[in-house]
């Protein structure tokens, strides 16, 4: 059955002979192998061009700064469900990474969204200030949380937004983002009534977005960087097990408040 219009299947990152592997219009293993950083191939096969360097180094610091996280749900699914099945390392890595969401990971592309929606009301003319107002009020009056903003932990300063911002002003990105973002965060307590400080899910659109990272793509970056984390948990986890233990501490505190069948608990 046909769905759509196109009937032949077409990409533009990858085709191969006998003898030569062709990566977006390169020789794998004469252009590429040792010559280039994952980061830069990730760029590279993602956009079809080779990263700058401040491209480069930015998103080398995004991938760092949010690689591990603790013990955070998706790493704790991730760790149940390799205790459960030490057989599937891949089982276990995808059980982490579909936890991928609003709350986790995915804040980073509502973000960039966020911050290019802002960015074309400024290109069209209007004041700076003014879109970042009527936007924290728009998100306020339709009760929606705002991306990238407020921490659990980190209340008066998550320590990453500075060092990326810092970062990406070393290595000559456009901080047109950053300052859109700072822009949102100065607004938020006069609309909001109490501040909330940027984190790191507005940090890693605010510098991506100024080195030409695709706003469609942002999503990847989180799911990219937190791939290698779950990794290294996974490694621990046959070395060391939590799995089960996890799975025990959650138990042990657990409560039911459902119905019972007359007699249900009573000695035999």
């Amino acid at each position: 059955m046909k769905i759509g219009k196109s009937t032949v299947p077409r990409t533009a990152i990858c085709t191969s002979d006998e003898h030569t592997i062709v990566v977006r219009g390169q020789d794998l293993c004469r252009d590429l192998i040792g010559k280039l950083s994952f980061a830069d191939y990730f760029f590279l096969l993602l956009t079809g061009k080779q990263p700058d360097a401040a491209c480069s180094t930015v998103l080398n610091a995004t991938l760092v700064a949010i690689a591990e996280h603790g013990l955070v749900p998706s790493v704790q699914a991730s760790r149940m469900t390799f205790a459960a099945a030490p057989d599937a390392l891949q089982g276990a890595v995808a059980a982490g990474i579909l936890g991928c969401g609003s709350v986790i990971l995915g804040a980073s592309e509502t973000a960039g969204r966020l911050f290019a929606d802002v960015a074309a009301r400024v290109d069209a003319g209007e004041a700076l200030d003014d879109v970042a107002s009527a936007t924290i009020r728009t998100l306020k009056e339709s009760r929606q949380a705002i991306p990238g903003y407020g921490h659990p932990l980190h209340k008066a300063n998550d320590p990453r937004v500075d060092r990326l911002i810092e970062v990406a002003a070393e290595a000559g990105a456009d901080m047109r983002y950053v300052r859109i973002a700072q822009a949102l965060e100065r607004v938020i307590p006069g609309i909001v009534g109490r501040e909330l400080r940027m984190n790191v899910s507005a940090a890693i659109p605010a510098v991506l977005l100024g080195v030409g990272f695709p706003v469609a793509s942002l999503r990847g970056v989180p799911i990219l960087a937190r791939t290698a984390g779950l990794i290294a948990h996974l490694a621990e986890e046959a070395e060391t097990p939590s799995g089960f233990a996890l799975s025990y501490q959650a138990t042990r505190e657990l409560q039911y408040d459902g119905q019972v069948p007359a007699g249900f608990g009573s000695a035999a």
